[in-house]
């Protein structure tokens, strides 16, 4: 699995944690009670980390991590201003 697809790295990462959870693209995972404040902190350093770049603080809200098309998207906004 190659970081080219943000979105098939992000969710192999929700389906180990959370393995009994079908979660499509586009699904709110705040809504699904999947997210807690611990977990988002998780969240956000799992994409720092695996694709090498600091969450700017714009960035560091709900709507950036609501869903793998979300945080696909804040991936690819990122990696475009490198």
């Amino acid at each position: 699995m190659s970081h080219n697809d943000p979105s098939a790295v992000v969710a192999a990462f929700l389906q180990q944690r959370f393995p009994h959870v079908e979660i499509a693209h586009d699904e709110d995972i705040f809504a699904l009670g999947l997210v807690n404040s611990l977990f988002a902190l998780e969240l956000v350093m799992f994409v720092e980390k695996t694709f090498g770049f600091t969450v700017p603080s714009d960035e560091m809200r709900i709507d950036s991590f609501r869903s793998i098309d979300a945080i696909s998207a804040l991936v690819d906004r990122q990696s475009a201003t490198v």
